[in-house]
């Protein structure tokens, strides 16, 4: 008995310790990462990398089972004879209670609209086979490596999450995920990779085919550049202010891919490139300032750049709103690079407005030197 009561809390912590394994074991790969993410924002990277390293491996353990049960099932030779047809196929399942077979089917369809399949149970087993990939997991072990300095094993994780951008629980991580791998370019100074990038933003769709700019991607077609041209005309000949009268475009998903490559062509003399960029992330820029205005005031009518920011009465959300674009140093910039393509007039307007702000600071002496002795700043500035 004394022996018995010595090793009995040895026997109890070896069972506690059995169960809370076991536990861990049942817990999903999407708890895992929830539980990763809150590591993660305690500070604790290494259990994070864990958890997450966990998630990942636990989701392709479940699918790489589900695929091989699938690949066995339709090998059998009854279900053979049955063909490539689902709906065939899922008469024989109900009718023979085919339970795992059941399971599977449940879970593709859970994943992907049944359509999606087009009746084919080969296009079926090819989709479960990508359902293996963790794109989330992927992305938040680039986290971790991006916040210890390992910039190249970030980089390669986060391409693994955009090649599985399909399967992203949260359509805003894939551009996300496009503005850190541009920002990790710009950090290592591989600038020609960082403007393919955000090109890859204002050019391009997302995994489901929708574009990220309508206005601007090649899904716009003929019409879409007559108005960008149609844009680039009234702001050149007639000025910032009548171009804000005239078109709106409240799109923020896409203005720091503009507002970047705008800024990176104007660091590289590409005056004409940076025109156009900065045009659309300062219109996007103030038409949100603009809606949000006439959102709390039904009345409010833009005339001026000038009365925009005297109508925004200490507006504490609009002002960090301004600080997070840039907002001064992109209409600084814009002015400059329609100042190199020979459009003088409209660049002296936004230099006269951000001269006239006196809490404005830099951009205020810039615009005030511009106004006396206008002229190309030689100074590149990393975007």
């Amino acid at each position: 008995m004394g022996l018995n009561r010595r090793f009995a809390p040895v026997f109890l912590f070896l069972l506690v310790s059995l169960a809370q394994a076991r536990a861990q074991e049942e817990r999903p790969w999407w708890y895992i990462l929830e539980r990763g993410k809150l590591l993660f924002r305690q500070g604790d990277y290494g259990s994070a990398l864990l958890a997450f390293e966990d998630a990942r491996r636990q989701r392709y353990t479940l699918y790489a089972g589900m695929e091989r049960d699938f690949i066995n099932f339709l090998s059998t030779p009854e279900v053979r004879r049955i063909g490539d047809s689902l709906d065939l196929l899922e008469t024989y399942i109900k009718d023979r209670e085919q339970m795992a077979a059941a399971e599977i089917l449940a879970e593709l369809y859970y994943r992907l609209p049944r359509e999606a399949y087009r009746n084919s149970a080969a296009l079926a087993l090819e989709e479960l086979g990508k359902f293996k990939e963790y794109p989330e997991a992927e992305y938040w072990i680039g986290e971790v490596y991006r916040l210890e300095g390992e910039l190249n094993l970030a980089l390669g994780q986060y391409s693994k999450a955009l090649a599985g951008g399909a399967l992203l629980e949260d359509p805003a991580l894939e551009l996300e995920l496009l503005y850190k791998t541009a920002d990790l370019h710009r950090i290592r100074q591989e600038h020609k990779r960082m403007e393919e990038t955000l090109l890859r933003i204002v050019n391009g769709n997302d995994a489901r085919g929708r574009p990220w700019d309508p206005l601007w991607s090649g899904n716009a077609g003929s019409s879409g550049q007559f108005v960008r041209n149609s844009m680039a005309r009234t702001l050149e000949n007639s000025g910032p202010a009548r171009f804000l009268v005239m078109y709106r475009y409240n799109n923020g998903a896409v203005e720091k891919a503009h507002r970047l490559l705008g800024l990176y062509y104007y660091a590289s003399s590409r005056y004409n490139l940076a025109e156009e960029h900065l045009m659309f992330a300062f219109l996007i820029q103030n038409s949100i300032l603009i809606e949000e205005l006439q959102r709390r005031r039904y009345d409010y009518i833009f005339e001026s750049l000038e009365t925009l920011m005297d109508s925004m009465d200490r507006r504490e959300d609009l002002a960090n709103y301004m600080t997070q674009v840039d907002y001064y140093r992109c209409t600084y910039y814009l002015g400059s690079a329609l100042y190199g393509i020979g459009k003088g007039s409209p660049a002296r307007e936004l230099w006269s407005f951000l001269g006239g702000r006196e809490q404005i600071g830099e951009w205020r002496g810039r615009a005030l030197t511009q106004l006396q002795r206008p002229s190309l700043e030689a100074l590149i500035e990393n975007p």
